[in-house]
């Protein structure tokens, strides 16, 4: 079942065209991440979707039910769509206590108080806040805060769950877990949810299916494994992930692979889109997919170590050609690597060759 359909969304804010022509949907069960850069326009269909914004053109669905229509103008206001919906902020209400936080929304839509009460109840359990109802946001950390934003947006069982950028507020280490959190919560309420993030870990960590914005349009999607491992733009390549980019021009073409000519160097890869010889490329390879001093695999670049880093879980390489002006390389390791020349193993199916942008 559809929970969401956006379909050719056109906004603009003025003259300045933000959103040309998205598309999308959302199934019961699913949740979609929003990723891009900033400007990219994930945050803008996030809150036309929540009737926040006022597109110039398309169609949103929720259900069965249209909630904006181009053609006709029509357009449901936002307290009528029945969305969940966290915001970055949290905006929790700092004299209300936690329970009246939550039940707020329900509140409004005049459900008895024992009810209330009741759902109140049952949300701060699933969200581990069961004995914290009385308690105000200021006596929380911003852990417990956020998942009280969370319950508000869930308590009166939404078709769909708006988040935007949820976890963005959080320190380093509590955002790891927060995203362990909310993925099980999702997963285990089978909620339908619609996120937006500009951290790539996040999206792939809690998402189903994930969608590339890439200056008013969806660039790619799918899920974070076909996103990763196989990007149909030089844009998505270069977006996800850590990456080594190598520009060059193509001198052969044989089974399938191609031969990229640099200034010092020749590497085999593997084309994305219809490529020819003598064409300017541009090749991405992923750090972790570069090996060091590996003997076994024949496409290689040899370079000498220019400094390295320990990082705890690794130490991270980079190298560069004596020319300054050439691009620095990186890789990652579990051993301390010495000074001077080594070789840089590139498998050829891994190298991925696009058309020079």
């Amino acid at each position: 079942m559809t929970e969401l359909t956006v379909e050719n969304l056109h906004l603009d804010y003025g003259t300045n065209p933000v959103l040309k022509g998205v598309s999308m949907q959302l199934h019961k069960g699913e949740v979609v991440t929003l990723l891009g850069p900033s400007g990219s326009g994930k945050t803008t269909l996030l809150r036309a979707v929540a009737g926040l914004e006022g597109p110039s053109k398309g169609r949103i669905t929720i259900g069965n039910r249209v909630v904006y229509e181009g053609t006709t103008g029509e357009e449901v206001p936002v307290e009528e769509r029945n969305l969940g919906l966290v915001f970055q902020s949290y905006a929790l209400w700092p004299h209300m206590t936690i329970s009246d936080n939550i039940g707020y929304p329900l509140k409004l839509r005049k459900v008895p108080s024992a009810e209330i009460k009741q759902r109140v109840q049952a949300v701060l359990d699933q969200l581990g806040l069961g004995h914290l109802g009385q308690r105000y946001p200021h006596q929380l950390s911003g852990g417990q805060q956020q998942r009280v934003a969370i319950g508000r947006g869930l308590v009166y069982n939404p078709p769909v769950l708006l988040l935007d950028e949820p976890l963005s507020n959080l320190d380093a280490k509590l955002r790891e877990e927060a995203r362990v959190f909310l993925r099980r919560l999702i997963v285990d309420l089978g909620l339908s949810a619609l996120m937006v993030t500009h951290d790539q870990n996040e999206a792939m960590a809690i998402s189903d299916r994930i969608l590339l914005l890439n200056n008013g349009v969806i660039e790619q999607q799918g899920t974070p494994q076909e996103m990763y491992g196989t990007p149909k733009s030089l844009f998505t390549a270069e977006f996800m992930g850590s990456n080594n980019r190598l520009n060059g021009q193509i001198s052969e073409l044989k089974d399938g692979y191609a031969r990229i000519q640099g200034s010092s160097w020749t590497l085999w890869g593997k084309p994305v889109g219809d490529l020819s010889i003598g064409q300017e490329v541009t090749a991405i390879i992923r750090v972790e997919q570069v090996k060091l001093n590996e003997t076994s695999e024949e496409n290689y670049l040899e370079l000498p170590l220019l400094t390295k880093m320990y990082l705890g879980s690794h130490w991270e390489y980079l190298f560069r050609e004596s020319d300054d002006n050439s691009p620095v390389l990186r890789a990652f390791g579990s051993h301390q690597q010495h000074d001077g020349q080594c070789r840089l193993s590139m498998p050829m199916d891994q190298v991925w060759v696009f058309a020079k942008e």
